[in-house]
């Protein structure tokens, strides 16, 4: 196998698994993959069963994760089709996040960005990944 064919996890820290919960299953939809709980680490995976990447984050006992290092820590999803870019956006709003300005206006003319409890950024992109 090579790097063009791998499954991707993006992993993360954070102080309060259970915070960000409403935003990656309810407002985003993901699922738990899967989790675990051990005196040092908790963790949980999200993410779609058939999607080639998921989400992992953790909590590590006695340490402090902190929020984002910056306000353009960001994910960002592709929702080519108006009616998919529509309901994600209402999904989001429907858990109770409210858009924030992303920092680099780029992100605002096709987008909309929403900020998990940690400050990360995700940015539901309204147009297809053409490079």
């Amino acid at each position: 196998m090579t790097l063009e064919q791998a499954t991707i996890r993006i992993a993360r820290p954070t102080d309060n698994l259970e915070a960000l919960l409403p935003f990656y299953r309810d407002g985003l939809g993901f699922r738990e993959l899967g989790s675990f709980r051990d005196p040092d680490f908790d963790g949980v995976m999200l993410g779609h069963p058939n999607a080639p990447y998921h989400l992992e984050f953790t909590l590590a006992h006695g340490h402090t994760a902190g929020r984002a290092p910056t306000e353009d820590n960001l994910l960002v999803f592709y929702l080519p089709e108006r009616n998919r870019f529509d309901a994600a956006v209402q999904r989001l709003r429907a858990a109770g996040f409210t858009p924030v300005p992303a920092f680099n206006p780029y992100w605002d003319d096709k987008g909309v960005t929403f900020e998990d409890p940690d400050g990360y950024r995700t940015v539901l992109q309204n147009a297809s990944w053409d490079l």
